[in-house]
């Protein structure tokens, strides 16, 4: 992975956590045991500290990024779906921000909260715990029930998961020209979306 000190700060990264090769870490990241970091996600620490805390996964081409002396935190298995971007808040622990959401400056975001998908979390909002935010600028929606916060841990639990799969078999290939006989199937969880969990 594409890792640089600043002042001689130095990224850190857990043994047990999984860095793609194309992600960049710049200055004061600390990426905690267990974590996730996605392909061209930029967790640039060049201002502010960027805390990743156990089990924690941000996706590919997420955005963290902080003031001076503001660290930007997420708890301990947050979830920050593809494409989104903080700035110097706090994602405390179980919450989830959704693809292409964006939470802003002091913002907190409570545990087992869910963000929905390209929400604007202004700054300074306080998101109460086990609730849903969702529009431009985010308000609350409601609280989630027992089955969305058991269908996030589900999500998390997959990404544990990858985290383990890309440790032990990720690498770089070449592709081949055709499909070969008797392509091998993923190992992957089975793991639904939420509104196919529901149908069923």
């Amino acid at each position: 992975m594409p890792s640089y000190a600043i002042e001689d700060v130095i990224p850190v990264v857990d043994p047990t956590a999984y860095v793609h090769p194309t992600a960049v870490l710049i200055g004061d990241v600390i990426v905690g045991a267990d974590c996730y970091v996605g392909p061209a996600a930029c967790l640039r620490g060049d201002f502010g500290r960027i805390v990743l805390q156990r089990g924690a996964n941000v996706q590919d081409t997420c955005v963290i990024h902080g003031f001076p002396g503001h660290d930007t935190v997420v708890g301990e298995n947050g979830h920050i779906g593809h494409g989104a971007v903080l700035h110097s808040c706090t994602v405390q622990r179980d919450a989830l921000v959704g693809m292409n959401a964006v939470v802003m400056d002091e913002a907190v975001v409570g545990e087992q909260a869910i963000v929905a998908a390209c929400a604007f979390v202004r700054a300074g909002m306080q998101v109460p715990p086990r609730t849903l935010v969702a529009g431009l600028p985010a308000k609350v929606v409601r609280e989630l029930s027992p089955e969305e916060m058991a269908w996030k841990q589900t999500g998390t639990s997959t990404y544990h998961d990858l985290t383990r799969r890309s440790l032990r078999s990720l690498r770089e290939v070449s592709p081949l020209s055709e499909i070969e006989e008797n392509r091998p199937v993923l190992a992957a969880p089975r793991v639904q979306p939420l509104i196919a969990a529901r149908r069923a």
